[in-house]
């Protein structure tokens, strides 16, 4: 893999603002006449600890090519998480092919509890506390789609009110007058 140094530096001052977390790496193999021949698949997940998070897989011959262009699909697809007191706002289940995952908000001072992928995930994206539950396939890579499936569909109390087209007003509690 060759880059000039003119992109190599911009792309490490892009780099500087997101923390970065390989989750794994997948090798596979083709037999050929002549021997094997060896590819890698890394999933890399990106995030500010500050609602921004992207996921991104990268293909390759080598290693560390297949995670530089996870990083770049990672930057190219990030998305904003709404993060309310250090939780999501309610419980939401993202899907993608058969995985489902859980996501549910926690009180403060529970902390992340959730497998290794929704974790990851959580944290680079700002959450501090949740609780989560795979279900169905545990594939990481499905988890991973699932989770962010979860985290796009997030609404926070404000942007229903916008969808719905009502005041701003308090909300009323539903007791008996």
């Amino acid at each position: 893999m060759t880059f000039n140094r003119r992109n190599d530096r911009n792309m490490e001052r892009e780099t500087s603002e997101f923390e970065e977390k390989m989750l794994f790496v997948n090798r596979t193999s083709k037999t050929y006449q002549g021997g094997r021949r060896f590819r890698f698949a890394a999933l890399v997940i990106l995030g500010d600890r500050n609602g921004r998070v992207g996921m991104g897989i990268g293909k390759a011959k080598e290693v560390p090519v297949a995670i530089e262009k996870a990083k770049s699909i990672a930057r190219k697809n990030m998305i904003t998480v709404p993060v309310e007191n250090g939780t999501i706002p309610h419980e939401i289940v993202g899907e993608n092919s058969t995985s489902r995952v859980l996501l549910k908000p926690a009180s403060a001072g529970t902390g992340v509890i959730a497998g290794t992928v929704p974790r990851s995930i959580a944290e680079l994206a700002g959450i501090t506390n949740m609780l989560s539950k795979e279900l169905g396939s545990r594939n990481k890579v499905n988890v991973a789609y699932a989770v962010f499936d979860g985290f796009k569909n997030l609404r926070t109390a404000k942007q229903v009110r916008a969808l719905r087209g009502t005041a701003e007003a308090a909300p009323t509690t539903g007791g008996a007058q």
